[in-house]
C-alpha cells in the first residue's frame, strides 16, 4: 500500500508539472494584479478546446496529489 500511493504521488507530482507548463498563460502575471486588470474582469473569456482538458486534467491529478499525500501522511 504504502508503495502504491508514493508511486501514485511521484507520478502525479510529474504529470501536474508537465500539465502546468503546457498551459497557456491568462494574464500578465505580476504586473496586472498590481495596476488591475478590470477590463478582463467582464470579458467573456471561455477556454475552448485542448485548453479545457488540460485545466480538467490538472485539477484530476492536483486531487489525486493530495488525497495520496494526505493518505501517506496520515496512514505512515
Amino acid at each position: 500500500m504504502h508503495t502504491l500511493l508514493l508511486t501514485l504521488l511521484l507520478v502525479s507530482a510529474l504529470i501536474m508539472v508537465i500539465l502546468i507548463l503546457m498551459q497557456r498563460s491568462r494574464g500578465d502575471g505580476l504586473s496586472e494584479a498590481i495596476t488591475g486588470g478590470a477590463e478582463q474582469l467582464f470579458s467573456k473569456q471561455k477556454s475552448r478546446g485542448i485548453e479545457v482538458g488540460l485545466s480538467r486534467l490538472t485539477v484530476f491529478f492536483a486531487i489525486l496529489f493530495f488525497v495520496c499525500a494526505f493518505l501517506l501522511g496520515y496512514y505512515f
